[in-house]
């Protein structure tokens, strides 16, 4: 029964990756190199992420500074910038480009904490799923007469206690970001 909610565990911990992941990419009216994560440049012919041909930097807190490393590459990396949803224009002078993140307006902010909580929720649909999942597994043993009824109810109370856990990290980490959208 251990290996269930080791394999559970090891599950949740993947969600709450991935919904960290999503807020690293959030433009949040600061610069942050993260935000071209999603971004991927047609490099020869290859998708290749912004960081993998350029270096990126942070300039006076509002500014990316990216710098290829080919600077035939300044082109394609404006581009896929301006395809990107990122609602920035790049300005390039030949040799890096700059994005330039402008305040964020009350309008936008709410509709970035929107989003953080449609992420956070979808995070702990996602963290509910997989305790169903244990708990079935668990009933599938109780069901084989491979654990007993007390092993059911301790199993079923340690997959709520998880559960548990993993949703109030996501609590946690949905309320950093909000507050780090609306402090802006």
């Amino acid at each position: 029964m251990d290996q269930v909610f080791e394999q559970a565990k090891a599950k949740m911990e993947k969600t709450l990756t991935a919904l960290h992941n999503e807020f690293a990419t959030m433009r949040a009216g600061k610069a942050s190199a993260s935000v071209l994560d999603k971004i991927a440049v047609d490099y020869y012919g290859t998708p290749t992420p912004i960081q993998q041909i350029a270096a990126v930097s942070v300039q006076e807190g509002r500014i990316l500074v990216i710098q290829p490393w080919d600077v035939t590459q300044i082109k394609p990396i404006e581009k896929a910038i301006q395809a990107s949803d990122l609602g920035i224009n790049p300005m390039n002078d030949g040799k890096v480009i700059r994005l330039t993140f402008p305040p964020l307006t009350e309008e936008r902010r709410k509709l970035l904490a929107k989003d953080v909580s449609k992420y956070a929720e979808e995070a702990k649909v996602s963290i509910r799923s997989t305790r169903r999942d244990i708990i079935d597994k668990i009933k599938k043993m109780q069901k084989d007469s491979v654990i007993t009824e007390d092993d059911l109810k301790d199993g079923e109370k340690e997959a709520q206690d998880i559960t548990d856990e993993y949703i109030k990290k996501i609590e946690e980490l949905a309320n950093k970001k909000e507050k780090e959208i609306m402090e802006i």
